[in-house]
């Protein structure tokens, strides 16, 4: 008789959530003394010589873009450490020679990575509150894009760790993908403010979708559709999941 489905995914959901606050100072802490860097410098310092954006303080403007990159980074690292970790070690091999199925390790490890780029947020946010005031318009749409980001990038993060061969492959992605696009994302301007060729472009950078939709759940004003940004990134939800889930069917990355 097969094992509840339940029982191994929390048991590797549990694991994650250990581990992460087993190596709190290196899970947690650094986004947010970068942020709170942030803050001080574009926030304090650069914000104050710039005019509000739609009716909003430069303070305020970049709280939800700096909260979203913090989410994208801490949920995209955890998995892929974790899990490249697990094959490094070869522990993944007890997982796979298991009865589990294979979504079940899949979300495991995804779940793990959304409560860390969550919990992360949720420190960046309160640290912003001790720069400037926020209020909340729409709290379903903050909860739904800081959710679907982080599974996105949970995903993203596993796909990394299954092609990963050794440590600094795991460190291509954010290095030369993710901070790029993150940048580039709208979190220090509003796209509109840029010529339209340039907009054109920029509106191809999924992560400009994710920005803009939480920034919408505190201020009610977004560059980009939000009907778009949400069926864009549950398609993406989708098409990672499957894929992560095909690739660990194959073992590809896995087995020698």
């Amino acid at each position: 008789m097969k094992a509840p489905v339940f029982t191994p995914l929390y048991t590797i959901i549990h694991k994650e959530l250990i581990r992460i606050i087993r190596i709190w100072p290196q899970t947690l802490l650094p986004s947010v003394i970068t942020t709170s860097l942030y803050f001080l410098i574009f926030g304090s310092f650069v914000g104050s010589q710039i005019r509000d954006i739609e009716g909003i303080s430069y303070m305020q403007f970049i709280v939800p873009g700096l909260v979203m990159m913090a989410i994208i980074t801490n949920s995209f690292m955890n998995v892929v450490g974790s899990f490249f970790g697990a094959k490094f070690g070869k522990s993944i091999e007890e997982l796979l020679v298991s009865p589990t199925p294979n979504w079940v390790i899949v979300w495991g490890y995804v779940v793990g990575g959304i409560i860390r780029g969550l919990g992360v947020g949720v420190l960046v946010l309160i640290v912003a509150l001790a720069f400037t005031k926020l209020e909340v318009m729409n709290i379903w749409a903050v909860l739904l894009f800081s959710i679907l980001t982080a599974t996105v990038f949970s995903l993203g993060g596993l796909l990394n760790a299954i092609f990963a061969k050794k440590f600094d492959h795991t460190a291509i992605v954010p290095t030369f993908v993710l901070t790029p696009l993150t940048y580039l994302g709208g979190v220090f301007y509003s796209v509109n403010a840029l010529p339209e060729f340039w907009q054109n472009i920029s509106k191809a950078n999924p992560i400009l979708y994710m920005v803009n939709g939480f920034r919408y759940g505190f201020f009610g004003v977004s560059d980009v559709s939000i009907q778009v940004s949400v069926v864009m990134l549950v398609m993406l939800v989708l098409v990672l999941s499957i894929t992560d889930i095909v690739l660990l069917r194959r073992g590809v990355g896995l087995r020698s």
